[in-house]
């Protein structure tokens, strides 16, 4: 038998962008549109999905006034 352990989302590297929304309260349709810069430096893609890299999300919003 084996139990399933869930990783509280300010311990995770990556988050979906799901998570990355519920985490920060900016809503998904934003998060896409942030993600879509080629220069964005925190987004990771893996094939078509791209993963939001917490720490350097965090960077993000803190140097940011409004998105």
């Amino acid at each position: 038998m084996s139990i399933k352990k869930e990783v509280p989302i300010w311990h995770k590297t990556n988050l979906t962008i799901d998570e990355a929304a519920a985490y920060s309260n900016i809503g998904l349709n934003k998060i896409r549109e942030l993600t879509e810069d080629e220069d964005c430096n925190f987004v990771l893609w893996v094939g078509n999905k791209r993963l939001i890299k917490r720490v350097l999300f965090d960077k993000y919003l803190s140097g940011i006034y409004s998105i």
